[in-house]
């Protein structure tokens, strides 16, 4: 007695196809689980058999086979429990052998209730390009999955009711795709920041053009405070950029019922005790880290310099190439890290030089010593850095609100629209992500701001990337300005977030 059931997979943050076959033989007892299993897979033999005796059917006392396809490919998770189980009952002829264009995934419990499963979207995403038209998933991870496109996803509750639906008893309803709304943070509002309008300025550019920004100022300067509220003027995500993000958290196991889709833009702030492997990813089975849960989002590193050095160095290559690849015995997984880097740091250990109470007690060798620990590669990759002075008390004390978030963020948006329409479908999302090509077609300077770009190239000592980054910059406050060209004045501006101190060491 034989049975073929499909099934799906995860490998890094994409699903693949798998083929659950079983074999009923005769013989002296046993359950065989091949395939390159895991632990997981490998405990599932139990939950199967349990949840088989307790739906009041007979499980097989003979020798069962059970073979994952492809066999050269490792499997993980309890996403196989629902599929070995319909499999046995269909090869002993409990239940009419399912459609071709089925498939089914979920964690059983030992009563027969079905439990989520990490990765419901990736998975209902390659059932789509398998030609799957039937998905059975767990209740909870319904939702997610539906949100694939030509996939009938059905929710199931427990075994029973999937084994009454299969045999025509009692249907169950497909799944309602979820509507896609914007769902804003709940954050605390830019209006409530006080003073510091060139950081405020700094964010409304990076938040329009996806650019990357260090922030330098004495504590209590409001550094962390306004980086936190980034999220609430940071652009619309589009349909493609929730799907993307969605397969990371699914992945992860950071979607559930209530947020089936992640509709607004990641914000992620580890600690700087963080691990390479908490960082980049890994693990075993590779999972992603958070460079890549901040994909499409943000990445804030609270006092930079305390992050160990080879944890910072980790960010180069992704930062350029927009993902991070780990490379493990089993074999290599890319996962998507186009994010933004928000950076905040003290000007020195003790926190105050350069303020005008001379407050501070570092040396000259202490504080070049200390801004060092950043090195030159990964300030290079970063496009604004902008100095937070610390506030004078009538700025402190101002009665009057500062702008809102809801009029940065339309401004924001705004110049994203602009973005989107000049690079077109599946080009660039943002200024940030332009290439060589987008840079020379996109920002044409004109004889005066030429002149003004090859002075500050001398002058500073710019590298190839610095003089990139400064064009991609120019061209976020053009288009927030509403402007077709690049001019002088946004070229002026976009150099004075490359000149602090910190980039002559």
């Amino acid at each position: 007695m034989y049975s073929n059931i499909r099934s799906l997979g995860v490998s890094g943050v994409g699903g693949y196809e798998v083929s659950v076959e079983i074999s009923i033989s005769n013989g002296l007892p046993s359950f065989e689980l091949v395939g390159l299993p895991d632990a997981a897979v490998r405990e599932s033999r139990e939950r199967v058999r349990a949840a088989i005796k307790n739906n009041g059917f007979r499980f097989p006392v003979s020798r069962l086979t059970v073979n994952l396809a492809p066999a050269d490919r490792k499997k993980a998770g309890t996403v196989y429990d629902l599929p070995i189980l319909i499999g046995i009952l269909t090869a002993a002829g409990e239940l009419p052998k399912s459609s071709r264009a089925a498939a089914f995934v979920g964690e059983l419990s030992l009563t027969g209730e079905l439990r989520p499963v990490a990765g419901a979207l990736p998975m209902a995403l390659a059932a789509s390009r398998s030609g799957i038209r039937e998905l059975y998933v767990p209740e909870e991870n319904a939702a997610e999955a539906a949100f694939a496109n030509e996939v009938l996803v059905f929710p199931v509750r427990d075994v029973k009711q999937l084994i009454r639906h299969l045999r025509g008893e009692e249907l169950i309803p497909s799944a309602v795709v979820p509507t896609v709304e914007p769902e804003l943070p709940e954050l605390p509002d830019f209006a409530d920041v006080r003073g510091q309008e060139d950081v405020r300025r700094a964010f409304e550019i990076a938040a329009a053009g996806g650019h990357n920004i260090l922030l330098v100022g004495p504590p209590g300067a409001g550094k962390s405070m306004m980086a936190r509220r980034l999220p609430t003027i940071l652009p619309d995500m589009s349909r493609e950029e929730i799907i993307q993000t969605t397969e990371i958290h699914s992945v992860a196991g950071l979607t559930d019922r209530k947020h089936p889709l992640i509709t607004s833009r990641p914000f992620r702030s580890p600690h700087h005790s963080i691990s390479s492997a908490g960082l980049a990813g890994g693990g075993q089975i590779p999972r992603p880290g958070e460079i890549s849960l901040a994909h499409n989002g943000v990445l804030f590193l609270d006092e930079l310099p305390e992050f160990r050095p080879d944890i910072l160095e980790l960010l180069r290559q992704p930062l350029e190439d927009g993902q991070v690849t780990l490379s493990r015995a089993s074999g290599s997984v890319s996962f998507p890290s186009r994010f933004m880097l928000v950076c905040a740091m003290n000007p020195c250990k003790c926190g105050w030089y350069g303020h005008p109470s001379g407050r501070c007690t570092c040396s000259y060798s202490e504080i070049r010593r200390y801004q060092s620990r950043i090195s030159g590669p990964l300030l290079d990759r970063i496009d604004l850095i902008v100095e937070a002075p610390a506030l004078e008390y009538d700025e402190l004390r101002r009665k009057q609100p500062s702008e809102s978030s809801a009029e940065i963020r339309a401004r924001v948006n705004r110049a994203r629209t602009v973005q989107r329409m000049r690079f077109g479908p599946g080009g660039a999302q943002c200024n940030a992500q332009m290439g060589s090509r987008e840079i020379r077609d996109c920002c044409i300077l004109n004889p005066e701001c030429e002149t003004l770009m090859r002075d500050a190239f001398d002058a500073m000592g710019l590298s190839a990337r610095s003089h990139d980054r400064i064009l991609r910059v120019s061209r976020t406050i053009a288009d927030l300005a509403g402007e077709d060209e690049i001019s002088a004045e946004h070229i002026a501006e976009a150099i004075q977030y490359r000149s602090y101190d910190m980039l002559k060491q």
